[in-house]
Formats: C-alpha cells, sequence, structure tokens
C-alpha cells in the first residue's frame, strides 16, 4: 500500500477518511517535532511486565523476520535506529523457536515511550467486492491501471519559489503544457474511457470508492474468481475525507437513522445514488491499482515497505516516529488491539507520534472490525538492544 489508508477520528470517519491509504487525521495525537528523537524518547517498563501472550508473540517474531531484509538496510528516518542495529535480532529471529518468542522479544528488545506515549488506533483492511477482469453485464464500474500521461511536473500555477522537493503529480497536455491531473469526478464522468487502462471491472460504485481508501484489495467474480489487486498510483489530488463532511452535514449521526460508521456511510450513498456520487467526488483523490502476481500476492497485500501485511500483526505508522520493522505494544480500550503488532506499512492518515493503524485482513469480521475501530491508549515501541543502549534507555530485560 504505498500511500495505505485511513481514517478518521471516529471509526468511520477512520475509514472514510482510510495502506499507504490516504486519509487525514481529524484527531489522535498531533506532531510536535520532526521525528521521534526531537520529539523525546523515554524507556518503557520492562517487557517481563507486559503481558505477552504465546500465540500473539509468534505471530509478531514471523512479522518480524519478514521485515528483516528491509530494516538491515533501510534509514531509519526517526533517528531511533541504524541499519546495524537489526543485525543481532535480525539473524536470531531466523532460527529462533516460535513457541519461545516471548524471550525473543524480552531478550532483543528494550521497550521506549515516544512523546507522551498516548496511542490512537483506527484499522484497515483488504476489501472483497464484486468484480471480473473483463466487463460483462451488471459489472460496469472501471478499475483503473496508471495512465501514461500521469507524471510529476511543475505547472505553472506554482511559483518558482514554491518549487521545491518533488514536482506534483499531474499531466501533460498535446501541446506540452503541464496541467493539475483529471480529478475524481472527470474520472467519473470518462476523462480515462476508452483508453484500455481497465484491469477489471466492479459491480458497486461506493465499494470501488471504499476499495481506494484502503489501497488494495480482492474483486471477486461470479465464478468465484479472484483477481487480487494492489496500489500503483495516485492522481495527485489531496485527500479529503467524506465522512467528516458527512457528519457535519448531519447526514449520519444520531438521528438520522446511519449510524458514524463505514457501514452507517456506505448505506447513506447506496440510498442516495445521485447525492451519494456528488459527495464522493468531493473527495478528488483518485486511486489506480496494479493487478498482483507471484507468491506474495497468494498470501497478502504489500505494506509501503514491500513486504506482505498479514491479519492482527501488520500496523501502519508514521515512519517519522516509528522505525519501519519495530515491534509496537498496544494497550487500548479496543481489547480486540492489544498486543503486538510490527510496523509495515504507512498511510496519509497515519501521521504524528503514537498513531496507528492496525491491519485485519480480508472478510466480514476484518471489514467489521476495521471499520469501527477506533481505540486509545499506551503505546510503547520496542527497539533492538544496540539502540536502546545508544538512546541511554534501560539495557536487555532479563
Amino acid at each position: 500500500m504505498k500511500f495505505p489508508r485511513l481514517l478518521i477520528a471516529l471509526a468511520t470517519l477512520a475509514l472514510v477518511a482510510g495502506c499507504s491509504r490516504i486519509i487525514p487525521p481529524s484527531e489522535g495525537p498531533t506532531a510536535i517535532g520532526p521525528n521521534a528523537i526531537s520529539l523525546g524518547v523515554r524507556a518503557g517498563p520492562r517487557l517481563s511486565s507486559l503481558n505477552l501472550r504465546s500465540v500473539d508473540a509468534s505471530n509478531a517474531l514471523d512479522a518480524f523476520a519478514a521485515s528483516c531484509p528491509v530494516v538491515r538496510q533501510r534509514e531509519d528516518v526517526s533517528g531511533l535506529t541504524r541499519p546495524a542495529d537489526w543485525v543481532v535480532p535480525c539473524e536470531a529471529a531466523s532460527l529462533w523457536p516460535r513457541t519461545q518468542a516471548t524471550d525473543f522479544f524480552r531478550r532483543y528488545f528494550t521497550a521506549a515511550v515516544v512523546g507522551d506515549g498516548q496511542g490512537f488506533a483506527t484499522g484497515y483492511f483488504e476489501p472483497q467486492i464484486a468484480g471480473v477482469r473483463s466487463r460483462r453485464a451488471g459489472y460496469d464500474v472501471p478499475v483503473y491501471g496508471v495512465p501514461q500521461d500521469l507524471e510529476r511536473c511543475w505547472r505553472d500555477d506554482i511559483a518558482q519559489s514554491e518549487r521545491t522537493g518533488r514536482a506534483p503529480l499531474s499531466r501533460r497536455t498535446p501541446d506540452g503544457r503541464c496541467v493539475p491531473y483529471y480529478t475524481r469526478a472527470e474520472i467519473d464522468g470518462g476523462a480515462l474511457a476508452g483508453r484500455g487502462l481497465e484491469i477489471g471491472w466492479a459491480a458497486d460504485p461506493v465499494e470501488v470508492f471504499f476499495l481506494q481508501i484502503q489501497g488494495s484489495g480482492q474483486l471477486i467474480g461470479p465464478d468465484g474468481e479472484v483477481l487480487r489487486i494492489g496500489y500503483a498510483g495516485q492522481n495527485g489530488h489531496s485527500y479529503t475525507g467524506i465522512g467528516a463532511l458527512m457528519r457535519q452535514r448531519g447526514l449520519i449521526g444520531p438521528g438520522t437513522g446511519y449510524a458514524t460508521s463505514m457501514q452507517g456511510i456506505m448505506q447513506y450513498l447506496r440510498d442516495r445514488p445521485a447525492e451519494g456520487r456528488a459527495i464522493m467526488e468531493e473527495n478528488e483523490s483518485w486511486v489506480f491499482f496494479q493487478v498482483l502476481s507471484g507468491p506474495n500476492a497468494a498470501i497478502g497485500p504489500l505494506g509501503s515497505i514491500g513486504v506482505p501485511v498479514t491479519a492482527e500483526n501488520s500496523v501502519a505508522v508514521d515512519p517519522d516516529y516509528v522505525p519501519y520493522g519495530a515491534p509496537v505494544w498496544l494497550d487500548l480500550d479496543r481489547d480486540e488491539a492489544d498486543g503486538l503488532w510490527v510496523a509495515q506499512d504507512t498511510g496519509g492518515a497515519i501521521t504524528g507520534p503514537n498513531r496507528f493503524d492496525t491491519f485485519w485482513g480480508a472478510g466480514p469480521r476484518a471489514r467489521e472490525v476495521a471499520g469501527g475501530m477506533s481505540g486509545r491508549g499506551s503505546a510503547l515501541v520496542l527497539l533492538p538492544q544496540d539502540a536502546a543502549r545508544r538512546l541511554g534507555l534501560n539495557g536487555q530485560d532479563q
């Protein structure tokens, strides 16, 4: 998921607003420093004092081991770790008995508190929606791959003094001018039709909208064929969380008949197709997909570090505050999200310290839990011992 997803403050607003998803948060901790080091880090409790469950630790160890090829080479922008810090735990992870996984984390990691340690977690999932490879009756909503005219270039409306970093995603006109790429409304209106960009066709435009929020998913055909697709690009327009808009306008919430959850929002959009389309088009962002194939496609969608994310093990983080590959301990007012997670993804809404997006997999339960996930409590980042010693935190938990 390269941008995945998530959510706005309330559960819904969590999902509506978005793996690598795309949603700006309306609540939750806000950044008060450019990264974890500048914000401040202190030692957390000894891991032996935490209620590490054996199965939870075993699954987290598998997820951690899968991240090792990346974390041993990738620069950690949080300032908490260096690639060399991961060598010892990663070498041990490949051979460590999964039945003794709790001992692994206690031996090789130290708990750290970033900032105030007050965590806010939402949830995301892998949608399974009705869809097919080739258009047929009842499947008329296109799922687009990346257009060839999507490129980064500096538009005339951007002053020279503002042209820093990468140029925005835009498009070239036939005369060579750089202009904004098509908005959601323009794409809905047919701006990309007839160009052979369709990698699949879906039955429900509302499901496709939420598929884009999640950043990956599965198209399930009437014959049972499964086409797994993943995030491939975005049109360069900013994301607007429609859940927040609908709540502010009194369209969802108490007394409206529609819950402030993903499910309630989807029902409202379906009950009022024309109004629903207009609301969805207020979010000008559009996500392009690619068909996933090979071994990873059978495991699950890819997180932003190129490692498959796994249900109830993987969590999206802001890498400025949590190193990729780091185990994370959550103790929230939503008990189903308590325990060990591994940082393997990020999302446009996942910004600031102690902001997390928990991955719940695919299927009805995943949709239900992720769509209603909005938990608050304490959060710990588990750091390799070498990093902890360098930072002056407590040493090995033994």
